[in-house]
C-alpha cells in the first residue's frame, strides 16, 4: 500500500501497466516491483526447481525471485528483474517458470517430491538406461526447469556499441561515488560517473538520515546539478559496469530506452560501452544478505534494507503488519522508519542477547525466527525466545544478516577478496586492485560519514596517480553510527532453509556437498548450483560459504570464495554483438572501398576474413562471366583499378633488418637497393613453401614486406617466432600494418597515364622502372608507389593511409573510367594471374616445395635461410614429385574444374593411377579457351603430353595438353614496357 507523504516518485503522473494480463497503475519513478507491491501483488514468480511461490526479496539488481518477461513476440525480453525495470505506459510484463498460470502451477508438484530432488540428484538418477537421457530425461528436465524463454523469432530491436575515454571512471553514485566524482571533477579531471540505477544517490535515496542538515536527496540533487554543469563530467544513468579488463578497459551496459513507452525510431534499446579509464573508483556499495532459517522463502519475507527502500524512496509499505529479524543494528532502522510512517511493527527480533534495542513495538533479543506459515503469502512468523515459541501474525518479515561489500568487479582480473572480521564479510584486497580504488561500503565502510570521507580519499589517490592536484574538499555533516553485528548464518530446524533463492539451494544441499567430499567452494557451487545463473553470488555466496565452513570444520576465510567473472549482470548477446546483427560468428574485415563497391552492385565474397568484390556488373550483363571477361579485357586493353588492401603488409625496421629478411626469405634481400622491390619466397622449417610476396626497401634499415591475403597472420607469427626464439640478439622491429594502409593496383597500358593525372610529380619509365618503389604525393597526401604487377601488364600499386582509402579509390575509378577502364574484382584478378602463371595458396597448398613450383633456383646457395636444409631432403625433389604445369584443352574447349584429378590417357580414373590435380582453372578471354594451373607428377618433363582431367563430382572428363604455366607474355615485356 502507498504511504502518504513518503517517497520520491511523482504522484501527479499516473502510469498504467499490465502484469500477467491484469491492469494496474503506478506513478512516474516506480519500478515494476514497487508498483506491484503498492497494488498488493505479493507473489511474482515461481522458484527454479520446486516451483514454490516467490515474492520480492530485494529492491535492486541482486533480486533473485522477481524475474519477468517484458514485451511480446520478437520484442519479448525474458529474465528482467522487476526491481530494476521502470514502468511506462503500455508496459506488458508476465511472470515466468509456471504453467498454466502463476496462481496455479502444475509443476508445483515438484515441491512434494523435494526429498528426491536434492542437490546433485540429476548426476545419480538419470544414468540408466543410457539411451533414455536424450529421448526421455533431458526433454522432461528442460520442460520442467528453467526461467524465461526466448520467443524464437529474430530480435528486431536496435542495439549499439559505443566507446568512451576518461581520466577517472567512478562506478556507483552513492555517497562515496558522488564525493569521488565531485573531488576529481573540481580538480579538472575528465570524469565519467556510471550508475546502474535510473536515479543517482544510492542508499541516500532510501534513508531518512539527514545530510548537511537537510534531506539527503536534496544534497544529492545539488551535487548532481554541479556535476551536470561541468564540461569535464559525463553522467551515465542506467549504466551498469559489467566487467573489468586489462589496460584500464571496462565494459558497461546502458539501458537506453527500456523505460520509454515511445522511444525515438532510431534510438537503441541498449548500448554496450567500452570505457577506457586511466584510473577508476569502485563505489558500488554493499548488498544485504539473508539469514537461512526454516521456510525463509515465502512471499513477504524480504530484506530489511529493501523494505526501507520501498518505504522511503517509493512510498510503499511492504506489509500492514511487519516483523523485523536481524543480527545487526542496521535492521533496527527499518523498524523505526516503518513505525514513524505509521506502519504497524509487530516485532523487532534481534538474535543478539546483548543487543540494545528500543522502540514502541514488541522487542525480542536473543531470539530467532524458526519457522513461517503461509503458502502464497506470509501469514505467521514463529519466534524462538528464551521463554518459548511466540507465534506472531505478520504479512511481511524484514530480515537482515549483515552486508556484503559489492566487490565483484575488483576480482575480475583474477584477484581474491580477503575476510574482514569486524564486519564479517569479504572485502577487496588492495593489492589486487591496481588502478581501481575501492571506496565506501564496497570496501567495508558502512557509515554515511565514512563513505563520504572514503570517496574523497580514494579520489585523491586516483588524482595523484594521474599527476593532478586534488582540491580541498569539506565533508558534509553526516551520521557516523558504528556498524555492530554478531554473525548468524543459519537457524537449525527440520524444515528447509534457503540460501540461494534463485536456484532453490538449501542449507541441506550445501551440507550434502560436504558429505559427498565436494568440500571446496568451487566444487560445492557446481554440485549444488549455488551462486549460478541470476544470483552470481550476490545474495547467497557468503551464507553458503559459512554453512560449508561449518560442515567442514574450517573458517569462512579458509573456505574462500568462488571465482567472480564478468559480466556482473546479464548482458544481452544482441548488445555485445550489435555490430554483427544478422551475421555469423566469424569476424568481418572491410576494405575502404567496400561501400563504393556495394553501390556499384558488386557481390562480395569472403577471402580470409576480408570481404572482396567478386566482379562489377554493368547494365546488360546477366552472368558473372560476362562481367569477368569484360574486366580482363579492360585491363589488357586499357586500365583497371583493384583494391588489394587485403594483402598482408609488415613493416620491418632496424640495424639487422636486412640480415633478418635474408634469414626469412630463400633469396637475398640485403643486396636490394633502396627504392627497389624484389619478389621473395618463404619456406617453413620443414622445407615446404610457406608464402610468396614482395619485399620493398624504403631505406637502409626500412623494408616493407607484402604477403598473400591468406597467409598474413601466419607470416607475422612466423617472424615473431624467429625474432623471439631463434634470433633474439638481432635488433629488428616488425609491425603489421595491413589495416593501416589502403592499397590499390592500377594495371594496364594506360596505368601510368592514369597515375600521372594524380601525382604531384609525374613519373616516366626510366625514372620509375619495373620493380621500383618510393614516396609520392597525391593531392597533398603522402603515399607509397610500387611498380609491381600481378596481372602481367604495366602496373603499379599505390598505398595511402587507410583514412584516405575511400577517397583515393573514387579518384582512381573516375580517372580509369575516363581512360576507357574501370574497376575489376577478384574473379578477373584470378584470371589475370592464371594467364601469367602467378601463384596463390591454391598452389602453395602446404605440400609444395620450391622445386615443385619451379623456383628451386630462388634458394640462394651462398646464404642460409629457414627451411633450406630440410628442402634438400631426399624425396622432396625429382620426377616423382608433383610439379606446377599449365593445362589447355586438347581439341574442342571444355570445362576445367578445380580439384579435378589427372590421369594418363587410357588409365582407369582411380586413386592408384592418380597423377596430380587441378589447382586453379578459368576461362581465358585473352586466349579464347579454358586454361588451368595444376600439380602434375614429373610435370615439367611432360610439356606437350595429352592427359585426362576427371572430376567425378561434376561428371566431367576432358583431354588436356600439358604446357608451361605461363600462358601470356612469357618474356614479361608488357610488365617492363
Amino acid at each position: 500500500m502507498r504511504i502518504d507523504g513518503k517517497g520520491l516518485i511523482d504522484r501527479s503522473i499516473t502510469v498504467p501497466f499490465a502484469f500477467d494480463g491484469q491492469r494496474y497503475h503506478g506513478f512516474a519513478g516506480d519500478t515494476l516491483a514497487s508498483a506491484l507491491l503498492a497494488n498488493g501483488v505479493r507473489m511474482i514468480g515461481r522458484s527454479f526447481k520446486y516451483h514454490r511461490p516467490r515474492g520480492l526479496l530485494t529492491a535492486g539488481p541482486e533480486e533473485p525471485n522477481a524475474l519477468v518477461t517484458v514485451g511480446q513476440g520478437s520484442g519479448a525480453t525474458p529474465n528482467l528483474r522487476a526491481t530494476t525495470q521502470e514502468i511506462y505506459e503500455g508496459l506488458e510484463a508476465v511472470s515466468q517458470n509456471r504453467w498454466p498460470s502463476l496462481n496455479f502451477d502444475v509443476m508445483a508438484v515438484n515441491d512434494l517430491f523435494s526429498r528426491f530432488l536434492s542437490a546433485g540428484f540429476y548426476y545419480k538418477t538419470f544414468m540408466w538406461p543410457k539411451s533414455f537421457w536424450q529421448r526421455v530425461y533431458e526433454p522432461i528436465i528442460r520442460r520442467s526447469a528453467g526461467l524465461g524463454a526466448l520467443s524464437g523469432d529474430p530480435d528486431t530491436a536496435r542495439y549499439e556499441q559505443a566507446y568512451a575515454f576518461c581520466d577517472l571512471l567512478v562506478i556507483g553514485a552513492g555517497p562515496a561515488g558522488l564525493m569521488a566524482a565531485l573531488t576529481a571533477a573540481r580538480a579538472g579531471a575528465d570524469v565519467i560517473l556510471a550508475n546502474e540505477d535510473s536515479c543517482m544517490g544510492g542508499r541516500l535515496l532510501a534513508e531518512t538520515e539527514p545530510l548537511d542538515g537537510e534531506a539527503a536527496h536534496i544534497w544529492v540533487a545539488r551535487v548532481l546539478a554541479e556535476l551536470a554543469a561541468m564540461d569535464n563530467v559525463r553522467l551515465m544513468r542506467r549504466t551498469t559496469v559489467t566487467g573489468v579488463f586489462d589496460g584500464g578497459a571496462y565494459g558497461a551496459l546502458e539501458r537506453v530506452t527500456t523505460h520509454l513507452a515511445n522511444p525515438a525510431p532510431d534510438a537503441p534499446l541498449e548500448a554496450f560501452w567500452r570505457i577506457t579509464a586511466k584510473q577508476a573508483v569502485l563505489a558500488t556499495g554493499a548488498l544485504e544478505r539473508p539469514v537461512a532459517f526454516p521456510m525463509n522463502d515465502r512471499p513477504g519475507v524480504m530484506m530489511a534494507g529493501a523494505v526501507r527502500s520501498y518505504l522511503n524512496r517509493w512510498g510503499v509499505a511492504a506489509g500492514q503488519k511487519v516483523a523485523v529479524f536481524g543480527n545487526n543494528n542496521d535492521a533496527h532502522r527499518t523498524a523505526h522508519d516503518l513505525q514513524e510512517a505509521g506502519v504497524e511493527v509487530v516485532a523487532l527480533i534481534d538474535s543478539r542477547a546483548d543487543a540494545a534495542v528500543s522502540g514502541d513495538f514488541p522487542l525480542f533479543t536473543g531470539a530467532q525466527v524458526i519457522n513461517t506459515r503461509g503458502r502464497k503469502s506470509l501469514g505467521e512468523v514463529h519466534v524462538q525466545t528464551a521463554s518459548g515459541v511466540e507465534v506472531i501474525e505478520a504479512d511481511c518479515l524484514a530480515i537482515s544478516g549483515g552486508w556484503n561489500p559489492t566487490l565483484h568487479l575488483s576480482c575480475h582480473l583474477g584477484g581474491r577478496p580477503v575476510w574482514n572480521d569486524s564486519i564479517h564479510a569479504f572485502v577487496p584486497d588492495p593489492k589486487n586492485c591496481a588502478g581501481l580504488h575501492v571506496a565506501g561500503a564496497a570496501g567495508g565502510v558502512f557509515s554515511t560519514k565514512g563513505a563520504l570521507k572514503s570517496g574523497v580519499f580514494r579520489a585523491k589517490e586516483a588524482l595523484k596517480a594521474l599527476g593532478m592536484k586534488a582540491p580541498s574538499m569539506p565533508l558534509p555533516v553526516a551520521g557516523d553510527a558504528e556498524f555492530s553485528i554478531t554473525p548468524l548464518w543459519q537457524v537449525k530446524g527440520k524444515k528447509r532453509a534457503w540460501l540461494d533463492f534463485a536456484n532453490d539451494v538449501t542449507v541441506k544441499d550445501v551440507e550434502l556437498s560436504a558429505r559427498e567430499n565436494l568440500a571446496s567452494s568451487e566444487h560445492m557451487k557446481r554440485f549444488t548450483t549455488q551462486g549460478m545463473a541470476p544470483d552470481q553470488g550476490k545474495n547467497s555466496d557468503v551464507g553458503a560459504l559459512a554453512v560449508l565452513a561449518d560442515a567442514t570444520g574450517r573458517s569462512i576465510a579458509e573456505t574462500g570464495t568462488t571465482t567472480f567473472r564478468p559480466p556482473y549482470v546479464p548482458v544481452p548477446i544482441a548488445a555485445t554483438g550489435s555490430a554483427g546483427a544478422g551475421k555469423g560468428f566469424a569476424p568481418e574485415r572491410f576494405m575502404t572501398s567496400h561501400h563504393r563497391s556495394l553501390e556499384m552492385g558488386a557481390p562480395m565474397i569472403e577471402a580470409g576474413l576480408w570481404y572482396r568484390p567478386s566482379y562489377f556488373p554493368r547494365k546488360g550483363e546477366s552472368t558473372w562471366r560476362q562481367a569477368c571477361d569484360r574486366e580482363v579485357a579492360m585491363v589488357r586493353g586499357a586500365v583497371g583499378v583493384c583494391d588489394v588492401s587485403t594483402l598482408g603488409k609488415i613493416d620491418v625496421q632496424g640495424p639487422d633488418a636486412a640480415a633478418f629478411l635474408d634469414f626469412i626469405y630463400t633469396n637475398r634481400m640485403s643486396s636490394l637497393k633502396v627504392g627497389r622491390v624484389r619478389y621473395g619466397l618463404m619456406l617453413r622449417e620443414d622445407g615446404m613453401v610457406m608464402d610468396d610476396g614482395t619485399c620493398a626497401r624504403l631505406g637502409d634499415r626500412h623494408f616493407v614486406v607484402t604477403t598473400t591475403t591468406a597467409a598474413a597472420g601466419q607470416v607475422m607469427r612466423h617472424m615473431e617466432f624467429v625474432l623471439q626464439g631463434l634470433r633474439p640478439d638481432w635488433d629488428v622491429r616488425i609491425t603489421s600494418t595491413t589495416e593501416q594502409w589502403a592499397q590499390f593496383a592500377v594495371a594496364g597500358l594506360k596505368s601510368r597515364d592514369l597515375l600521372n593525372g594524380l601525382l604531384e610529380v609525374p613519373i616516366e619509365n626510366d625514372s620509375f622502372p619495373f620493380m621500383a618503389c618510393g614516396e609520392v604525393r597525391i593531392k597533398g597526401v603522402s603515399a607509397r608507389l610500387f611498380r609491381i604487377s600481378y596481372s602481367g601488364e604495366h602496373a603499379y600499386e599505390v598505398a595511402v593511409p587507410a583514412r584516405f582509402g575511400a577517397a583515393l579509390f573514387d579518384l582512381l575509378l573516375e580517372r580509369a573510367q575516363a581512360l576507357g577502364g574501370g574497376a575489376y574484382g577478384l574473379e578477373a584478378l584470378n584470371v589475370l594471374r592464371i594467364e601469367k602463371g602467378f601463384l596463390t595458396h591454391a598452389e602453395i597448398h602446404g605440400r609444395a616445395t620450391a622445386f615443385d613450383l619451379g623456383m628451386e633456383r630462388m634458394i640462394t646457395p651462398a646464404k642460409d635461410c629457414i627451411g633450406k636444409v630440410m628442402a634438400d631432403r631426399p624425396g622432396l625433389k625429382g620426377p616423382l614429385r608433383e610439379q606446377l604445369v599449365g593445362l589447355k584443352p586438347a581439341g574442342a574447349a571444355k570445362l576445367m574444374a578445380a580439384g579435378a584429378h589427372l590421369f594418363m590417357q587410357g588409365d582407369k580414373a582411380v586413386s592408384d593411377n592418380d597423377q596430380g590435380f587441378v589447382t586453379s582453372p578459368c576461362y581465358s578471354p585473352t586466349l579464347g579457351h579454358p586454361i588451368a594451373l595444376a600439380m602434375l607428377q614429373n610435370g615439367r618433363a611432360r610439356h606437350g603430353e595429352v592427359i585426362d582431367m576427371v572430376d567425378h563430382l561434376r561428371g566431367v572428363r576432358t583431354a588436356c595438353v600439358v604446357c608451361d604455366p605461363v600462358f601470356y607474355d612469357p618474356d614479361g615485356g608488357r610488365c617492363r614496357g
